[in-house]
């Protein structure tokens, strides 16, 4: 209750607009992109917040040192070990099977630019879990932000990545001038070994 009246603050006095579809009833890898500021991450808790929906998302490990931990948790981190971090999957099929429904956040972009792919793990997870495809965004040329569709994911890799690229071609992300093309290093196959940050 106290998030959604945050959430609705937020909206009612933010410049952007919340233009979405309704939050998915079953697990689902969400994907915010084009990830070009940490904005992204506000925006990401006010949208689900203001939709009331459960979400995680993946950190290194350092951002849950200390007191930052209770922070972090509380907001839905998930701490990822680099050394193992296989272990991120069997904790999401165990919340599964456990009858969660959340949204697992995976930026598959980095807020820096300058990189030619997009990072392969919010596929590999998606993929591994048989969790759906929310495709999240933030377009600065129309000042919204929100969930777009939810795909099925068919393992074509290819033709997946094609209608991931369709509904981002016209997303610009909060600073455009950092947006990276939604496209995998190898779209032949299983998108090469997993990288989950």
């Amino acid at each position: 209750m106290i998030r959604r009246t945050v959430a609705r603050v937020f909206w009612s006095c933010s410049r952007w607009r919340l233009a979405t579809t309704p939050a998915p009833e079953r697990p689902t890898v969400l994907i915010g992109a084009p990830h070009t500021s940490n904005w992204d991450f506000v925006f990401m808790l006010a949208i689900s917040w203001r939709l009331g929906m459960r979400i995680h998302w993946l950190g290194k490990d350092t951002l849950f040192r200390g007191w930052r931990r209770p922070v972090m948790n509380a907001l839905g981190g998930i701490p990822v070990d680099r050394a193992d971090a296989g272990r991120v999957v069997e904790d999401i099929v165990a919340r599964i099977r456990a009858g969660e429904v959340f949204g697992l956040v995976v930026t598959p972009d980095g807020t820096r630019g300058g990189n030619a792919f997009w990072k392969n793990g919010f596929y590999r997870v998606a993929r591994e879990t048989g969790m759906p495809l929310t495709l999240g965004y933030v377009d600065r040329t129309t000042m919204t932000t929100g969930l777009g569709p939810t795909l099925a994911l068919t393992g074509d890799v290819a033709r997946d990545m094609d209608a991931i690229r369709a509904f981002y071609a016209d997303k610009a992300g909060f600073r455009p001038e950092r947006r990276t093309e939604p496209r995998l290093r190898d779209e032949t196959g299983a998108a090469g070994p997993s990288d989950h940050g």
